[in-house]
């Protein structure tokens, strides 16, 4: 059963109510259907958007929500077949963008896009998740952190947790798979090479700072972030400097230099060696040689990246690590840029792509 408070209405339905909420990012968008919608659909999927805790998120120093709104997306048969068991993906979004970027309704579609995968033959169902993990800065990084929350904790334990306590999942590795576009591709991987115990196969789009140990003195004088004073001022930054703030807060949290809690990776425009080295630490191409025994334990993992993205080179460093330390692994590139044809490559890739590893239940 679902929890209460959460909208249980056919996909078409649920787009107009959370239209009239104003897709909010941050603030909760709860709607009770009224009963004369609340019957499932035989021939539609349902969205859901709950909030769900997470003790992994709870006493973040940035005072962020321990209870972050999740979409979640029930295929058709979910109600037509209550003695079926489903497999999971999880499905983490980008910088500076939600769970509705994806399930909301001027988002990329993905449930639309389900839908058609599903009724087409070219997929088999599954539900889809994805939590919203924007915060002041415009990301978690789906990192540990005190100062942002330890987001790896949230999505691997709490959230999986509170999938199989309140839907018919598989509650099992082999039936569950993690996605993500850009930062949510370095999400995936970075959790994904962390805990095969709980995922077993991974995809990873566009993925960003996978080769992050780079760092050097702007020739510009010191960084707007070292002017911010509070968490007020970083909200209210530009991408630039918040990108900066966000990657701080995760990378190199201090708990003892408040209000901002981190340590940013410059001071007075020169690079600060002991940060760098936080933030190289951070890097899946740095972390590769540690879990390798990990990757080997992943049914499948699966890359792919636009050539026209400027984000190709260190996705290619990342794969070349791969290659070298003899880890499985599929690598695709497609013109495109790093926004572009994301739709296309959950249609034609993504979902067939867990489709075929993932396990399902054996009465389907």
């Amino acid at each position: 059963m679902a929890p209460t408070g959460s909208l249980l209405l056919p996909t078409a339905a649920r787009l107009a109510v959370v239209l009239a909420c104003g897709a909010a990012l941050l603030e909760p968008c709860f709607v009770q259907a009224q009963s004369s919608l609340a019957a499932p659909h035989a021939l539609e999927g349902r969205l859901e958007r709950v909030a769900v805790y997470g003790a992994s998120l709870e006493g973040n120093l940035m005072g962020e929500m321990a209870s972050p709104e999740v979409s979640i997306y029930l295929p058709p048969s979910y109600f037509a077949e209550p003695a079926r068991r489903y497999p999971v993906v999880y499905m983490l979004h980008g910088y500076r963008n939600s769970d509705l970027g994806y399930f909301g309704p001027d988002g990329r579609q993905a449930h639309v896009i389900a839908e058609r995968v599903f009724g087409n033959g070219a997929a088999r169902e599954m539900i889809l998740v994805m939590p919203n993990c924007m915060n002041a800065y415009g990301g978690c990084m789906y990192s540990s952190s005190v100062t942002a929350g330890d987001w790896e904790g949230y999505i691997a334990e709490d959230l999986v947790a509170y999938m199989d306590d309140h839907y018919r999942t598989l509650a099992t590795r082999d039936s569950r798979g993690l996605a993500g576009h850009s930062m949510g591709g370095y999400g995936a991987l970075r959790i994904g090479m962390k805990r095969p115990d709980v995922f077993s196969a991974i995809y990873a789009l566009s993925s960003c700072c996978l080769n992050v140990g780079d760092l050097r003195p702007s020739d510009d004088g010191p960084s707007p972030a070292e002017a911010i004073r509070s968490l007020e001022e970083g909200r209210n930054a530009d991408r630039s400097v918040k990108g900066t703030l966000a990657r701080a807060a995760v990378w190199s949290p201090n708990p003892a230099n408040p209000p901002l809690y981190l340590d940013l990776p410059t001071k007075n425009g020169e690079v600060q060696a002991d940060v760098a080295a936080r933030w190289a630490a951070n890097a899946p191409v740095a972390m590769l040689a540690q879990y390798v025994r990990n990757l080997k334990k992943l049914k499948a993992i699966a890359l792919d990246i636009g050539r026209q993205d400027r984000l190709i080179t260190s996705n290619e460093v990342f794969v070349d690590e791969l290659e070298r330390f003899g880890v499985p692994h599929s690598y695709e590139t497609y013109e495109g840029d790093h926004g572009s044809r994301v739709h296309e490559r959950i249609e034609q890739n993504v979902l067939p792509f867990f489709s075929q590893q993932l396990s399902f239940d054996p009465r389907q």
